[in-house]
């Protein structure tokens, strides 16, 4: 039989698809033997292809079949028959890899494919969108599909009781936000009992616009925060203090990595302020984070590009969709510093509890796949992340859409005008215009210009997110003008209107380059939907964002040599060449970010696996009592070693900390020879006390009442031990840029120092859950003497 699983990294794209259009051929010839099967009969071969896996036969001799009822169910439920390049998008899908497949090519249909397939395995599929509305339409649409062919479906949405997410994870195949999914875990893993926790292991998932969720997405960590009082004060003042800061003179900023570090002058700023003598003194540290956050929150957020205010209150907006982030805030006490800059009411800081970068919650999935229209441009780090190869799907109809050359203008007021005239044109003989633009502010400065030149338009931002799904599947009619943030109603197609392909289909107008040549892809994919006629353009300017940030120094040179015609366009054409390097750099720049993002978070992934390892060895009561003897064991341990470190000489041992440490742990005191001057024997001499008190906890091993509260006394200490860890490792990554100044590697400091506080951290945990406990079972001792 054939292995669809082979990975081959040399092979060409028409080999590969070579090797697909044969397996297609085996379904196409197995359509007849199912047109002709009753209902029932259809629904039963789930009951046979689950039979045939569980005799150990490959899920690869099942493919042609199951997609082949696949096919013939959907004809029957939804009217809808698989096209043969959407049969190819499933068997990528299904051996864990990318479909690119462009806009409106039916990517919803291609998932019913694999999500079948994985789901026969009996372990679970997840099915993950980037929004609540598309999870809900395509659980309702695709879960036809499944039910009828006797699979269980679920929705994961957010705010759900708990009940009802255990049923949709319990479920075949579960749809759902990756958020969602993120946030879950780290629920589970703040549980206090097995019955509480509504995942399963994982198995499979598929992600329709994968690199949204897996790029895009990934510089933003999944945090649960629980709230705590700010100084209100304090954040006042500090904002007052970087209001009057001057960047190069107060505080370094480096647009390209958004790093924010204060000067000399500025920390002598700042001591004045407060009246101290140096601001990196440890009892400062809260002061310089205060500080800090302020700068951060006037240099880094803009208003109405990165949050609006609304209601006294600063709500997020994600840059790539332009949709506010509904109930997110920043955490650390960088949202409070962004509040003390609005005058806004100062809210409550959060503190995380847990944490996890979607880079390594999406990489705990034994098998991984996704759908895009774009991610062959994101391939290397695509594969080197998650391990996942990105396929180019041919189109069901040849495209024709048309891909005009960029045009740059001089000026930014000149290019506005232009687009403004530009869609005055084609909307004056009827053709429907979508403009794209990289932010809410540009979507409003493009809206002004729209509004000077008489025209009549949708505009579609963060602020109009209810009508999002409803305004872009207009924006096809006849005459319509719609302006709209790049990613607005991402996954929802633009059907064209009568006459309007006659007239030349959807002209989609970009207004900047995005950070992502991706984006400006999946802009161009607006148009041309399903071999649609239609247009794209970019009418640019070198005063826009991305040349400011990134090509300071290129355009300043670029700008002694350009020839610029009387309506403002730079005529050179070597412009175009400048374009694609910056956006290049700047890609480059941005994988940088999340490579070194996920650099710092793979070690507390490390720190995480221990802690979650650990809960759920007491959640699930595997030997508490043997578990409680080995913490003790190494807590006497590291009391010893902590005190008596090797590289120095056995004279300056601390042993007063030694037998603090130590004594408050024994029921009968220990006093350390001074002379011996070796751990070994240090550890001999105090066996007695140790062997003491572990008789004493094994006299408890049968005690109901001790095993009824040790799980709780247990995860209570790792909890409150955990967010104090995370804390303490915000307030290094915090400080790590400071070392720069040291000549030191800031990776390699805060994996070392990292792993030294998360030594110390974990023994101080395990030492207070020994004290508490055989403080508990001293109570019970008293309470039983005077019984």
């Amino acid at each position: 039989m054939f292995s669809i699983f082979k990975s081959n990294k040399e092979q060409t794209s028409a080999r590969q698809l070579k090797r697909y259009y044969k397996i297609v051929e085996q379904i196409n010839n197995l359509e007849e033997t199912y047109v002709n099967k009753s209902d029932a009969e259809l629904r039963e071969m789930t009951f046979i292809f689950k039979d045939r896996l569980q005799q150990g036969e490959p899920i690869t001799s099942i493919i042609p079949d199951a997609f082949a009822v696949v096919r013939e169910t959907s004809k029957r439920v939804l009217g809808m028959r698989h096209f043969d390049v959407q049969l190819i998008g499933g068997l990528v899908l299904t051996e864990g890899n990318i479909a690119e497949m462009p806009t409106g090519e039916g990517k919803t249909l291609v998932a019913s494919l694999p999500s079948y397939v994985r789901a026969l395995e009996g372990k679970g599929v997840h099915v993950i969108t980037v929004n609540d509305y598309l999870a809900k339409r395509d659980y309702e649409l695709v879960g036809q599909i499944h039910r009828f062919l006797g699979l269980t479906v679920g929705l994961n949405l957010p705010m759900m009781e708990a009940d009802e997410k255990m049923d949709a994870y319990n479920a075949d195949i579960t749809y759902g936000v990756g958020t969602e999914f993120g946030f879950d875990y780290l629920r589970d893993n703040m549980a206090y009992s097995l019955a509480d926790k509504v995942q399963r292991p994982y198995h499979f998932a598929i992600i329709d616009e994968v690199d949204s969720v897996l790029i895009d997405e990934a510089k933003t960590p999944l945090i649960i925060a629980g709230k705590m009082p700010s100084n209100d004060e304090l954040h006042r003042i500090a904002s007052m203090l970087a209001k009057r800061f001057k960047i190069d003179e107060d505080y370094d900023f480096d647009d390209e990595t958004k790093a924010t570090s204060l000067t000399d002058k500025g920390i002598e700023k700042v001591e004045a302020a407060f009246n101290i003598d140096n601001l990196y003194d440890l009892e400062h540290q809260s002061l310089f984070h205060y500080v800090i956050q302020a700068v951060r929150a006037h240099v880094m957020f803009e208003r109405d590009v990165d949050y609006i205010v609304k209601d006294d209150k600063i709500e997020l907006v994600d840059m790539f969709t332009g949709r506010i982030l509904e109930g997110r805030s920043l955490s650390n006490g960088l949202h409070q510093a962004i509040e003390a800059k609005e005058g806004v009411t100062i809210t409550e800081e959060n503190k995380a509890q847990a944490q996890i970068t979607i880079q390594n919650y999406f990489r705990m999935y034994p098998k991984l796949s996704g759908m895009t229209g774009t991610a062959k441009t994101q391939e290397k780090e695509i594969r080197e992340v998650y391990g996942m190869e990105v396929i180019q799907i041919p189109t069901n109809r040849p495209r024709q859409r048309v891909d005009q050359p960029d045009i740059i203008f001089n000026k930014q007021e000149d290019k506005y005008k232009y687009v403004a005239a530009e869609a005055k044109r084609r909307h004056e003989k009827g053709q429907p215009v979508l403009i794209g633009t990289t932010s809410i502010l540009q979507s409003e400065t493009v809206a002004d210009s729209l509004k000077k030149a008489g025209l009549k338009f949708q505009l579609l931002n963060a602020k109009t997110v209810e009508q999002e799904v409803e305004l872009i599947s207009q924006a096809g009619q006849k005459g319509r003008i719609t302006v709209a943030t790049n990613m607005a109603g991402r996954g929802t197609d633009i059907v064209l209107g009568d006459e309007v392909h006659a007239l030349g289909g959807l002209y989609v107008i970009g207004t900047e380059k995005h950070e992502s040549r991706r984006v400006d892809n999946q802009l161009r994919g607006r148009s041309g939907r399903q071999g649609d006629i239609g247009e794209s353009l970019f009418i640019l300017s070198i005063e826009d964002d991305m040349f400011r940030r990134y090509a300071k120094d290129e355009v300043e040179k670029f700008s002694a040599k350009k020839v610029v015609n009387e309506e403002g366009i730079i005529q050179n054409k070597d412009a175009l060449e400048l374009i694609n390097r910056t956006q290049r750099i700047v890609e480059g720049s941005q994988y940088g970010m999340r490579e070194y993002n996920l650099k710092l978070d793979d070690v507390i992934n490390d720190q995480r696996t221990v802690i979650y390892g650990l809960r759920d060895k007491i959640l699930a009561g595997e030997d508490l009592m043997g578990e409680l003897k080995k913490m003790l064991r190494e807590t006497v341990e590291f009391a010893v070693l902590d005190s008596a470190p090797e590289e120095i000489s056995s004279i300056e041992w601390n042993y007063d900390q030694m037998e603090s440490s130590l004594n408050s742990l024994f029921i009968t005191p220990v006093t350390i020879d001074r002379e011996v001057g070796k751990v070994k024997q240090i550890l001999a001499d105090i066996q007695s006390s140790e062997q003491e008190l572990l008789n004493r906890i094994e006299q408890f091993a049968e005690n109901e009442q001790v095993i009824a509260v040790l799980p709780q006394i247990m995860l209570s200490h790792i909890d409150s031990g955990w967010v104090r860890h995370l804390e303490v490792m915000a307030h290094l990554k915090e400080g790590i840029g400071l070392r720069h100044y040291q000549q030191e590697d800031p990776m390699r400091i805060y994996q070392r120092e990292g792993l030294e506080l998360f030594g110390k951290n974990f023994q101080e945990l395990r030492r207070s859950i020994i004290i508490e406990i055989t403080g508990f079972m001293k109570t019970i001792e008293a309470q039983q003497e005077v019984q």
